[in-house]
């Protein structure tokens, strides 16, 4: 049988830490940090280490992340799975978070809160109040983490605000590299922190799956060489299952999300995904929402015949900023031409990387 959410979680970290209290017995490793020093060698003076196990500065990442005031701290985070909800606030800028082991399987942080979820003083969370992490600061980087929200509908039948998002990020020059994103609907929320703001992204090498919207939010985002999964769904006789993405770019913002490099693969039935879905919020009823998929290997989960749909009849797809360009896969056949928005060879050499991110150059260096 295949293992639950929870179940995968626990299984993803447990070759780094049992699951447990911070004060379960210590594993044998002896260098938790890696080659990344310890707080006993630390790796600049602004460095501290996250340790469940009690090796470090601190057991949980809230805590180091409170403690880390001021600009250009980073943060070491040994191998485990941390169940906490963790927030960056806006003046915690060029952060760096780095999973210690080299490997996003080994460094979990995860939640399960989801938009329908009651709070301890009343109400309920909605949808951003569900992240598992929240990044509001400019400059953040992390690498080698996995990000999730692990809340199952299936648990919670009664509950119908079902978004659970595992990250959401806000900050501009917001760099994710090697990380995994995990959950079911609304997973990654690549977002701004207000309209007016147009803030930059950059994925590279990382994973999410999810079912419903599993990417979505303004941000002008690359995703290169990523992976997108969607899962299968039995709770469903139908498709649509779910959509990969939902951008709700402002109108005013020349860039939405871009693709590049990327895969498209589906644990569900052939042609049961959509490949996207506008979303027009009623925060910005003007918003007008971009994806660009291009040089991308789309599998047959994803509808090849209608991969776009509308998430409001008032705002159909077709006058939004959907296009691809040069995707191959079965999900990526143009069997009805007005349904795949195509880019001519002259506008596809203005949908890279650098114009979309403008004199930010995350790629160097890494």
């Amino acid at each position: 049988m295949p293992l639950s959410r929870r179940g995968f979680l626990t299984a993803s970290a447990a070759a780094a830490v049992a699951p447990g209290p911070a004060t379960a017995p210590a594993p044998a490793r002896t260098r938790p940090f890696g080659r990344y020093g310890s707080p006993a060698r630390r790796l600049t003076p602004g460095t501290l280490y996250v340790d469940p196990h009690g090796r470090g500065d601190f057991t949980s990442v809230q805590a180091a992340v409170t403690a880390a005031t001021g600009s250009g701290r980073t943060l070491v985070i040994a191998p485990g799975r941390y169940r906490e909800t963790v927030a960056v606030d806006a003046g915690r800028t060029e952060m760096t978070w780095i999973g210690a082991s080299g490997n996003p399987r080994d460094v979990v942080i995860v939640h399960d809160n989801a938009a329908g979820t009651p709070k301890p003083g009343g109400g309920t969370h909605g949808t951003s109040g569900s992240a598992t992490t929240t990044v509001r600061a400019d400059g953040f980087t992390a690498r080698w983490i996995t990000f999730a929200n692990d809340w199952l509908r299936a648990d919670h039948p009664d509950v119908t605000g079902t978004q659970a998002v595992a990250l959401k990020a806000q900050g501009d020059r917001s760099a994710f590299l090697h990380c995994r994103f995990l959950g079911h609907q609304d997973t990654l929320y690549a977002d701004s922190p207000a309209l007016s703001v147009f803030a930059r992204q950059y994925y590279a090498h990382c994973y999410a799956e999810g079912d419903v919207d599993f990417v979505f939010g303004r941000a002008t985002a690359v995703f290169e060489h990523c992976h997108f999964r969607t899962l299968n769904r039995t709770d469903l006789a139908a498709a649509p299952y779910g959509f990969v993405f939902a951008p709700s770019t402002a109108a005013a913002n020349p860039r939405g999300y871009l693709v590049v490099r990327g895969r498209v693969t589906s644990g569900a039935p052939d042609a049961c995904y959509k490949l996207a879905r506008p979303w027009v919020p009623s925060s910005d009823p003007t918003a007008r929402p971009m994806l660009t998929v291009r040089d991308t290997r789309l599998g047959p989960g994803i509808d090849a015949v209608a991969p776009y749909t509308d998430m409001s009849a008032a705002h159909p797809w077709q006058d939004q900023r959907f296009a691809e360009y040069r995707n191959s896969g079965p999900g990526a056949v143009v069997t009805v031409p007005e349904n795949r928005p195509q880019l001519t060879d002259e506008q596809a050499a203005s949908a890279t990387r650098a114009v979309w991110l403008g004199d930010w150059t995350p790629w160097e260096g890494r």
